[in-house]
């Protein structure tokens, strides 16, 4: 196995939530991560991002780690959540916040 992906794989599960994404939250590249990012912010979660456009090993390789063709990817304890529509749906279903605090993600968001 590569080394990019046992480095995404102790990433992600070293992370309680992190987002693979578009560029960053506060400077988004793409709308679906600008979303997705947003959600998070919204359930006062403490999450980590990857700018997949500055990592062109991570934006080649997740997709074979995770399964998941496309960005931006939330990943909740070593889990895949995934994409902008599902965590979009979640988020306005309550589930989402539900999902982060038994994580023990909601602490506060470090914006």
């Amino acid at each position: 196995m590569s080394e990019i992906i046992e480095q995404l794989k102790t990433i992600i599960s070293e992370n309680p939530v992190i987002l693979f994404m578009k560029g960053s939250p506060d400077f988004p590249q793409c709308g679906f991560s600008m979303r997705t990012a947003q959600a998070l912010k919204d359930c006062d979660t403490e999450f980590v991002y990857v700018d997949v456009l500055a990592s062109p090993e991570v934006r080649r390789d997740l997709p074979r780690v995770s399964n998941w063709p496309t960005f931006p990817q939330v990943f909740v304890n070593g889990e895949l959540i995934g994409g902008c529509d599902i965590v979009l749906e979640m988020h306005q279903s309550g589930e989402l916040k539900t999902v982060l605090e038994q994580a023990g993600a909601g602490a506060g968001n470090p914006e």
